[in-house]
């Protein structure tokens, strides 16, 4: 299970992943942001934050997970991995190969911080 949000004001989807991702988790995820992709062009931003990472519930949120980021990846300009995972920079560096948008990482209790590198226009 995901929990997420839109930040219409500063353009800035934030998820938060709860459990092991489901298939269901996208496309929820998709009808929140996906109107306003189409009415805007762009997201300044993803927000992950993500203590740890539970994996995925089965295949198909596997496939779910990857077509949603083949899917939206281009209309997103930075993703800050907010997390104390050791898995935080391996995923940032292994990501970015994939995706046009920029990404970082972060330590677990610096959510501010990532909100402001999203929002910096530099």
């Amino acid at each position: 299970m995901i929990e997420h949000n839109l930040d219409t004001t500063h353009s800035i989807l934030y998820v938060r992943p709860k459990t092991s991702l489901e298939q269901d988790d996208f496309l929820q995820i998709a009808k929140t942001v996906d109107p306003y992709i189409e009415e805007s062009g762009i997201l300044s931003g993803l927000i992950i934050e993500a203590p740890e990472f539970a994996g995925w519930n089965n295949f198909g949120a596997v496939v779910a997970h990857f077509r949603f980021v083949r899917e939206h990846h281009k209309h997103i300009k930075r993703v800050g991995l907010v997390t104390d995972s050791a898995m935080g920079d391996i995923a940032a560096h292994l990501a970015a190969h994939f995706v046009s948008a920029k990404i970082k990482h972060f330590a677990g209790n610096d959510l501010e911080t990532a909100k402001k590198w999203v929002l910096d226009r530099s």
